[in-house]
């Protein structure tokens, strides 16, 4: 075959292609269910997207101006102060949203529950700010900063006072983006009003809770005026019943937080506020990344329980073409990390975040691993209604998970931080998988019977 030949045969694989492109596209737009699931995906993308925007415009501006020891310090006191959040939460958003859903049409239900829940969180609320005291004034490294502290404690009570589980509960989502939006807003302007010097780093959890009380108190005013919800005091029985309910929910955030939310914390204990800085920069952009996955879980998972409902083969066939969406997505995201974490880190944090180059580099591969593991563990078992075995990984793996993180944030500081949280995720992927394999092992089984 001369040049000329090859030439023509090239042009004609690329023509091919091309068409086929076409084609698929079309097939993707004509049907209505791929059609729709792309349009709540560019929708939640539209509407999250400003909320993932503010923080990019914070983050640059507040680690140049503090620079790495006074941000390590912000991120150790919200990791610290994460912990009493969790309690305080207590699992009610997913049991009271669910009990909310089922009652929303009983407006005398709706309440008593609305004040069960909120009774029973501003005691947990009470006992958590006496735990924060107690460690706060007893240990000298803790009372050295004991106002960051306490001004960081102000997310937890805008927390309480954001009731997004009951607006989950009657499907009244807008009001939870139109709520974050109003946050970030407030967080985002204040920075650049208040923070002018490393100095202020004090300011920056004290502005974070003015905003979610400001937030929390007008969603209460919502919930009140628009969908006639009334405080009544309620019973110790009510109150118990309430915290029954969320108690196994509440076990498994505990787990869960191990490896979500203790990095930075344990971290913050073996190593100095400076090393804390470098690796919490790192985690940061990391979380951005990641974040760029709800929107797509979001819209998915509606469409895949639906389709569970009629036929658990086509739920099949359909994750193995969101394996291939997700997984190629993800791989270039954390492949530009990998390749670019310098460049990055200078953009967005600043030249003083050079010590961060590494740390990114290894999460760099945490959005590849996590994108897979959300397909496994939430698009696939927990639609299909198996989220006995997620949970259950879960709470293993997390409560195994300090068991690492200790010793290796022990001796290897950041670094042994940064490995020990990829390892965790490589960890529950394989396990999803595992899990998968089997349940598909399980359908075919069925199947032929």
């Amino acid at each position: 075959m001369n040049s000329k030949n090859i030439k023509n045969a090239i042009i004609s694989v690329n023509d091919d292609k091309g068409t086929n492109m076409i084609a698929l596209t079309k097939k993707i737009l004509q049907n209505e269910a791929y059609k729709r699931i792309i349009t709540n995906i560019l929708s939640l993308f539209s509407l999250k997207g400003f909320v993932y925007i503010m923080p990019l415009i914070t983050f640059p501006y507040l680690t140049r101006v503090l620079g790495p020891e006074k941000y390590g310090l912000i991120a150790f006191a919200t990791a610290f102060v994460a912990y009493f959040g969790m309690v305080t939460e207590f699992g009610f958003d997913l049991s009271a949203t669910r009990e909310i859903s089922i009652n929303r049409d009983n407006e005398v239900q709706l309440s008593k529950i609305f004040s069960s829940v909120i009774s029973a969180k501003i005691l947990l609320m009470i006992l958590s700010f006496l735990g924060l005291s107690l460690i706060v004034f007893s240990i000298d490294s803790f009372r050295t900063n004991w106002v960051l502290y306490f001004f960081a404690f102000g997310l937890v009570l805008g927390n309480l006072l954001m009731p997004s589980w009951f607006f989950l509960g009657i499907e009244k989502m807008r009001y939870i983006s139109l709520l974050n939006i109003g946050t970030s807003l407030i967080f985002t302007v204040s920075i650049f009003i208040f923070i002018h010097e490393p100095a202020d780093y004090i300011y920056v959890p004290l502005i974070n809770s003015v905003g979610a009380i400001i937030i929390g108190i007008v969603a209460m005013r919502i919930a009140f005026k628009d969908f006639n919800i009334k405080f009544n005091i309620p019973s110790k029985e009510d109150i118990k019943t309430q915290l029954k309910s969320s108690w196994h929910i509440f076990i498994s955030n505990v787990a869960i937080s191990f490896y979500t939310t203790s990095n930075v914390f344990v971290l913050g204990i073996f190593a100095s506020s400076t090393v804390v800085g470098y690796y919490s920069a790192a985690e940061k952009i990391i979380y951005v990344a990641i974040g760029l996955l709800g929107p797509i879980s979001q819209s998915l998972y509606p469409y895949i329980s639906s389709i569970a409902v009629k036929s658990k083969d086509d739920v099949n066939k359909f994750i193995k073409k969101i394996i291939v969406f997700v997984g190629s997505f993800t791989f270039i995201i954390s492949i530009i990390m990998f390749l670019g974490a310098g460049f990055i880190l200078n953009i967005l944090a600043g030249n003083q975040f050079e010590s961060s180059i590494v740390i990114l580099r290894i999460l760099s591969f945490i959005p590849f691993i996590v994108g897979l593991s959300n397909v496994f563990g939430v698009l696939f078992l927990i639609a299909l209604g198996y989220a006995n075995r997620v949970s259950r990984v879960q709470f293993i793996v997390g409560v195994c998970y300090l068991f690492l993180l200790v010793p290796m944030t022990y001796y290897l500081k950041d670094i042994g931080t940064a490995l020990s949280f990829l390892i965790v995720e490589c960890v529950i992927t394989l396990s999803f998988w595992r899990i998968y394999r089997n349940v598909i092992n399980e359908l075919k089984t069925s199947s032929t019977e």
